[in-house]
């Protein structure tokens, strides 16, 4: 066997062991943190994410150079998103995992960082990664639990008839003919709710500032048309 082709390298090496233990004492500090709040990707995840991107980043340094390596950092930045996708649940109206995706990606920059011999910057990133995923949630909290504004937001407002089965068509018709009246163009209206005796129909309102006075108005000039059991109007944020 030609082993003309085999290299050894101890000083090399030694910078592979530094760069690649460093992704793997970051990743894990990533990865505890997103453990510790039973998230999809915990700690084994982030470690591998990380030195895994600290090993091509090396390689690349390695077998080819400055160039080659910022070519395997660009295929790094792609390519994990598609294990970023692999953690993203769309449930219902919800969407979760987003936040455990970005933490993979930014654990693959940790990794980018350790691999490319930028210890210092690893750390930092890594610190940052880390402020992000626990400094912010106390205020994240606060906004999820401050009262929706609408003049805040892109709200999204819906006009809610219920009305028999029979009479679902005319219902239509009027949620049509009392929000025209009104210039309030509709983007959909939906079916929330049906049942052998109602049906919950919403118009979902194209994104605008509504006047809370006219939508009052709208769904009590609804209530007194024949056919309709109940009217209501409801507010919420654009998702």
């Amino acid at each position: 066997m030609d082993t003309s082709t085999f290299t050894f390298d101890p000083g090399a090496l030694l910078v592979s062991f530094i760069c690649l233990s460093t992704a793997f004492v970051l990743g894990a500090a990533i990865g505890l943190e997103r453990q510790w709040r039973q998230r999809t990707a915990g700690l084994r995840t982030n470690v591998l994410v990380a030195v895994g991107a600290a090993a091509f980043v090396d390689l690349g340094l390695r077998t080819g150079g400055a160039d080659g390596g910022v070519r395997v950092i660009s295929y790094i930045v792609s390519g994990i998103g598609f294990l970023g996708a692999g953690v993203i649940m769309k449930e219902g109206a919800q969407v979760r995992g987003l936040n455990t995706a970005a933490t993979l990606w930014a654990s693959a920059a940790v990794g980018s960082f350790a691999g490319g011999r930028r210890l210092a910057e690893a750390v930092l990133v890594a610190a940052f990664i880390l402020a992000g995923n626990t400094l912010l949630r106390p205020l994240v909290h606060f906004v999820n639990r401050s009262p929706i504004s609408p003049e805040g937001t892109e709200a999204v407002y819906r006009v809610h008839v219920i009305c028999p089965p029979e009479l679902v068509s005319l219902a239509r018709d009027q949620l049509f003919e009392e929000l025209e009246r009104l210039h309030y163009p509709i983007r959909d209206i939906e079916t929330l709710s049906e049942s052998e005796t109602t049906v919950e129909l919403a118009a979902e309102l194209v994104p605008s500032s509504a006047n809370p006075v006219d939508l009052d108005l709208i769904a009590d000039h609804l209530a007194r048309h024949a056919g309709i059991i109940s009217a209501t109007w409801t507010v919420g944020t654009n998702s």
